[in-house]
Protein backbone atom coordinates (compact mmCIF):
# COMPACT_ATOMS: atom_id res chain seq x y z
CA UNK A 1 0.00 0.00 0.00
CA UNK A 2 1.31 3.45 -0.86
CA UNK A 3 0.94 6.61 1.28
CA UNK A 4 -0.41 9.46 -0.99
CA UNK A 5 -0.02 13.32 -0.17
CA UNK A 6 -3.36 13.46 0.74
CA UNK A 7 -2.48 10.56 3.60
CA UNK A 8 0.13 12.62 5.22
CA UNK A 9 -1.83 15.88 4.63
CA UNK A 10 -4.44 13.69 7.03
CA UNK A 11 -2.02 12.34 9.68
CA UNK A 12 0.18 15.80 10.25
CA UNK A 13 -3.52 17.84 10.62
CA UNK A 14 -5.03 15.48 12.80
CA UNK A 15 -1.55 15.45 15.18
CA UNK A 16 -1.59 19.11 15.90
CA UNK A 17 -3.66 22.68 15.46
CA UNK A 18 -0.12 23.63 13.78
CA UNK A 19 -0.78 24.30 9.52
CA UNK A 20 0.59 22.27 7.16
CA UNK A 21 2.09 24.01 3.99
CA UNK A 22 2.22 22.28 0.61
CA UNK A 23 4.80 23.36 -1.87
CA UNK A 24 4.73 22.22 -5.32
CA UNK A 25 7.51 22.51 -8.08
CA UNK A 26 7.99 21.30 -11.80
CA UNK A 27 10.66 19.37 -11.65
CA UNK A 28 13.71 20.45 -14.49
CA UNK A 29 11.13 21.95 -16.40
CA UNK A 30 9.09 18.86 -17.00
CA UNK A 31 6.03 19.52 -17.34
CA UNK A 32 5.30 15.78 -18.99
CA UNK A 33 2.29 14.16 -16.84
CA UNK A 34 2.35 14.14 -12.84
CA UNK A 35 5.49 12.35 -12.53
CA UNK A 36 7.41 16.10 -13.45
CA UNK A 37 5.75 17.27 -9.95
CA UNK A 38 7.66 17.40 -6.86
CA UNK A 39 5.54 18.04 -3.50
CA UNK A 40 7.22 18.97 -0.36
CA UNK A 41 4.76 19.17 3.06
CA UNK A 42 5.89 21.39 5.54
CA UNK A 43 4.34 21.11 8.96
CA UNK A 44 5.54 22.68 12.38
CA UNK A 45 3.31 23.05 15.99
CA UNK A 46 4.26 23.99 19.34
CA UNK A 47 3.99 22.91 22.99
CA UNK A 48 5.32 23.54 26.60
CA UNK A 49 6.46 21.88 29.30
CA UNK A 50 6.90 23.95 32.94
CA UNK A 51 9.18 26.81 31.98
CA UNK A 52 10.40 25.68 28.31
CA UNK A 53 8.79 26.01 25.36
CA UNK A 54 8.95 23.32 22.71
CA UNK A 55 8.69 24.11 18.82
CA UNK A 56 9.06 21.13 16.26
CA UNK A 57 8.59 20.10 12.36
CA UNK A 58 9.40 18.28 9.65
CA UNK A 59 9.92 18.73 5.79
CA UNK A 60 8.68 15.23 3.95
CA UNK A 61 8.22 14.38 -0.06
CA UNK A 62 4.71 14.12 -0.77
CA UNK A 63 4.46 11.83 -3.06
CA UNK A 64 3.27 7.99 -3.32
CA UNK A 65 5.91 5.21 -2.31
CA UNK A 66 5.89 2.12 -0.17
CA UNK A 67 9.20 3.14 1.27
CA UNK A 68 7.53 5.36 4.32
CA UNK A 69 11.11 6.11 5.92
CA UNK A 70 11.93 8.22 2.36
CA UNK A 71 9.32 10.26 3.29
CA UNK A 72 11.15 12.89 5.84
CA UNK A 73 13.88 15.66 4.24
CA UNK A 74 13.93 17.56 7.49
CA UNK A 75 13.41 16.49 10.82
CA UNK A 76 13.84 19.51 13.51
CA UNK A 77 12.95 20.57 17.20
CA UNK A 78 13.78 23.55 19.32
CA UNK A 79 13.65 24.37 22.76
CA UNK A 80 13.13 27.90 24.57
CA UNK A 81 13.42 29.12 28.19
CA UNK A 82 14.87 31.72 30.29
CA UNK A 83 17.90 31.10 32.42
CA UNK A 84 19.12 34.01 35.22
CA UNK A 85 18.13 36.83 32.90
CA UNK A 86 19.65 34.89 29.18
CA UNK A 87 16.60 33.97 27.12
CA UNK A 88 18.22 30.90 25.40
CA UNK A 89 17.08 28.42 22.97
CA UNK A 90 18.81 25.26 21.13
CA UNK A 91 17.68 23.97 18.05
CA UNK A 92 18.58 20.61 16.31
CA UNK A 93 18.16 19.85 12.61
CA UNK A 94 18.24 16.14 12.09
CA UNK A 95 19.82 14.99 8.69
CA UNK A 96 17.17 12.17 7.58
CA UNK A 97 19.86 10.55 5.26
CA UNK A 98 20.79 8.45 7.38
CA UNK A 99 20.06 9.63 10.72
CA UNK A 100 23.58 9.35 12.15
CA UNK A 101 24.40 14.00 12.40
CA UNK A 102 22.37 16.97 13.81
CA UNK A 103 23.47 20.31 13.40
CA UNK A 104 23.05 22.17 16.93
CA UNK A 105 22.51 26.26 16.70
CA UNK A 106 22.46 27.63 20.58
CA UNK A 107 21.13 31.26 21.06
CA UNK A 108 21.23 33.53 24.27
CA UNK A 109 20.14 36.72 24.70
CA UNK A 110 20.26 39.15 27.53
CA UNK A 111 17.87 41.98 27.22
CA UNK A 112 18.56 44.40 29.79
CA UNK A 113 22.63 43.78 28.88
CA UNK A 114 22.09 44.50 25.24
CA UNK A 115 23.99 40.80 23.94
CA UNK A 116 23.50 37.98 22.72
CA UNK A 117 25.90 34.60 22.22
CA UNK A 118 25.65 32.34 19.26
CA UNK A 119 26.96 28.85 18.89
CA UNK A 120 26.89 26.27 15.93
CA UNK A 121 27.60 22.40 16.23
CA UNK A 122 27.57 19.36 14.49
CA UNK A 123 27.06 16.04 16.64
CA UNK A 124 27.40 12.71 15.59
CA UNK A 125 29.48 11.29 13.68
CA UNK A 126 32.81 13.45 14.10
CA UNK A 127 31.23 16.18 16.62
CA UNK A 128 32.24 19.62 16.73
CA UNK A 129 31.73 23.07 16.94
CA UNK A 130 31.32 25.31 13.24
CA UNK A 131 31.06 28.49 14.87
CA UNK A 132 30.87 31.12 17.47
CA UNK A 133 29.69 34.70 17.27
CA UNK A 134 28.52 37.44 19.96
CA UNK A 135 26.77 40.62 19.73
CA UNK A 136 26.78 43.82 21.71
CA UNK A 137 24.42 46.63 21.19
CA UNK A 138 24.30 50.35 21.85
CA UNK A 139 21.69 52.99 21.81
CA UNK A 140 22.89 56.76 21.04
CA UNK A 141 20.34 59.13 20.30
CA UNK A 142 18.18 57.67 18.19
CA UNK A 143 20.64 55.84 16.61
CA UNK A 144 21.61 52.25 17.04
CA UNK A 145 25.37 50.86 16.89
CA UNK A 146 26.10 46.94 16.93
CA UNK A 147 29.34 44.62 17.13
CA UNK A 148 29.52 41.14 16.18
CA UNK A 149 32.95 39.48 16.55
CA UNK A 150 32.73 36.00 14.86
CA UNK A 151 35.30 32.88 14.64
CA UNK A 152 34.20 30.04 11.98
CA UNK A 153 36.33 27.03 13.23
CA UNK A 154 35.44 25.39 10.22
CA UNK A 155 37.57 27.43 8.09
CA UNK A 156 39.57 29.13 10.59
CA UNK A 157 38.24 32.84 9.65
CA UNK A 158 37.77 35.42 11.84
CA UNK A 159 35.77 38.99 11.32
CA UNK A 160 34.18 41.67 13.02
CA UNK A 161 30.48 42.95 11.77
CA UNK A 162 29.40 46.25 12.51
CA UNK A 163 25.67 47.76 11.92
CA UNK A 164 24.80 51.35 12.35
CA UNK A 165 21.45 52.22 11.66
CA UNK A 166 19.68 55.77 12.53
CA UNK A 167 16.13 55.52 10.81
CA UNK A 168 16.66 56.54 6.91
CA UNK A 169 20.08 54.97 6.49
CA UNK A 170 22.27 51.91 7.27
CA UNK A 171 25.59 51.06 7.28
CA UNK A 172 26.97 47.77 7.74
CA UNK A 173 30.64 46.93 7.61
CA UNK A 174 32.33 43.60 7.89
CA UNK A 175 36.29 43.12 8.67
CA UNK A 176 38.92 40.62 8.84
CA UNK A 177 42.46 40.14 7.95
CA UNK A 178 42.00 39.50 4.16
CA UNK A 179 38.75 41.55 3.62
CA UNK A 180 36.81 44.28 4.14
CA UNK A 181 33.31 44.89 2.33
CA UNK A 182 30.86 47.80 3.51
CA UNK A 183 27.13 48.29 2.26
CA UNK A 184 24.82 51.04 2.60
CA UNK A 185 21.12 51.32 2.13
CA UNK A 186 19.55 55.03 1.99
CA UNK A 187 15.51 56.08 2.24
CA UNK A 188 14.75 58.95 0.99
CA UNK A 189 10.71 60.25 -0.18
CA UNK A 190 10.14 56.90 -2.51
CA UNK A 191 13.61 56.33 -3.74
CA UNK A 192 15.43 53.29 -1.65
CA UNK A 193 19.65 53.41 -2.81
CA UNK A 194 21.67 50.29 -1.60
CA UNK A 195 25.61 50.29 -2.42
CA UNK A 196 27.59 46.88 -1.79
CA UNK A 197 31.52 47.63 -2.23
CA UNK A 198 34.47 45.82 -1.61
CA UNK A 199 38.06 46.08 -2.64
CA UNK A 200 36.98 43.53 -5.50
CA UNK A 201 33.37 44.59 -6.39
CA UNK A 202 30.83 46.99 -5.82
CA UNK A 203 27.59 46.71 -6.44
CA UNK A 204 24.80 49.68 -6.69
CA UNK A 205 20.82 49.06 -6.66
CA UNK A 206 18.41 52.02 -6.85
CA UNK A 207 14.88 51.22 -6.17
CA UNK A 208 11.94 53.56 -7.47
CA UNK A 209 8.59 53.68 -6.47
CA UNK A 210 6.69 55.00 -9.74
CA UNK A 211 3.75 55.50 -7.93
CA UNK A 212 1.50 53.27 -5.42
CA UNK A 213 1.00 50.15 -7.66
CA UNK A 214 4.61 50.42 -9.46
CA UNK A 215 8.22 49.85 -8.34
CA UNK A 216 11.32 49.77 -10.97
CA UNK A 217 15.10 48.73 -9.22
CA UNK A 218 17.88 48.75 -11.63
CA UNK A 219 21.45 46.79 -10.08
CA UNK A 220 24.55 47.50 -11.37
CA UNK A 221 27.89 46.28 -10.46
CA UNK A 222 31.41 46.69 -11.22
CA UNK A 223 31.83 44.32 -14.13
CA UNK A 224 29.35 45.64 -16.10
CA UNK A 225 26.24 42.92 -14.94
CA UNK A 226 23.14 44.59 -15.04
CA UNK A 227 19.79 43.35 -13.72
CA UNK A 228 16.51 45.05 -13.16
CA UNK A 229 13.65 44.13 -11.23
CA UNK A 230 9.56 45.74 -11.37
CA UNK A 231 7.15 44.90 -8.64
CA UNK A 232 3.60 45.51 -9.39
CA UNK A 233 0.82 45.62 -6.52
CA UNK A 234 -2.32 43.74 -7.71
CA UNK A 235 -4.77 44.46 -4.72
CA UNK A 236 -4.37 43.27 -0.61
CA UNK A 237 -1.96 40.51 -0.65
CA UNK A 238 -1.15 40.61 -3.99
CA UNK A 239 1.83 41.57 -6.22
CA UNK A 240 3.61 40.29 -9.42
CA UNK A 241 7.82 40.64 -9.50
CA UNK A 242 9.64 40.42 -12.38
CA UNK A 243 13.56 39.99 -12.74
CA UNK A 244 15.31 40.35 -15.80
CA UNK A 245 19.17 39.46 -15.77
CA UNK A 246 20.49 39.64 -19.81
CA UNK A 247 22.17 36.42 -20.57
CA UNK A 248 21.06 34.62 -17.73
CA UNK A 249 17.40 34.51 -16.53
CA UNK A 250 14.24 35.84 -16.33
CA UNK A 251 12.48 35.13 -12.27
CA UNK A 252 8.98 35.77 -12.05
CA UNK A 253 6.94 35.50 -8.95
CA UNK A 254 3.60 36.18 -8.33
CA UNK A 255 1.68 36.47 -4.86
CA UNK A 256 -1.80 35.93 -4.14
CA UNK A 257 -2.72 35.67 -0.32
CA UNK A 258 -2.05 32.12 0.32
CA UNK A 259 -0.34 31.58 -3.06
CA UNK A 260 3.27 31.68 -4.13
CA UNK A 261 4.13 31.26 -7.70
CA UNK A 262 7.63 31.08 -8.72
CA UNK A 263 8.95 30.99 -12.43
CA UNK A 264 12.59 31.10 -13.05
CA UNK A 265 13.47 30.98 -17.19
CA UNK A 266 17.52 30.54 -18.11
CA UNK A 267 18.19 32.88 -21.31
CA UNK A 268 20.64 31.78 -23.88
CA UNK A 269 21.64 35.25 -25.15
CA UNK A 270 17.51 36.36 -26.16
CA UNK A 271 16.30 32.88 -26.46
CA UNK A 272 14.73 31.25 -23.30
CA UNK A 273 15.82 27.54 -22.90
CA UNK A 274 13.48 26.35 -20.41
CA UNK A 275 11.24 27.00 -17.16
CA UNK A 276 11.38 26.16 -13.53
CA UNK A 277 7.93 26.36 -12.15
CA UNK A 278 7.08 26.24 -7.94
CA UNK A 279 4.17 26.43 -6.54
CA UNK A 280 3.35 26.30 -3.24
CA UNK A 281 0.13 27.85 -0.41
CA UNK A 282 -0.97 26.96 3.09
CA UNK A 283 -3.46 24.71 3.35
CA UNK A 284 -5.62 24.05 6.61
CA UNK A 285 -7.50 20.75 8.02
Amino acid sequence: MKFTAIALLSIFGAASAGTPQLSISVRDGNFDGIDGLDPTLKWEASSSTGDVDLTYGVEAAARPTKDVASLPRSIWGKASTNVSGWGVSARADIDCDGYNSADIEVNADNEENDMSVKLVANVGGESSVKSVEATKGMDMDGARLTVTPRLNLEDDDKDVVVTYNNGDTDVKLTASADNQEVEISHSTGDTDIKLTASVDSQELTISQKINDTNRVAPTINNSGEFSVEYERTLGEDSSLTATLKPNESIDVEWKDDAWTANVNMPLDGTEITGANVGIKRDVSF
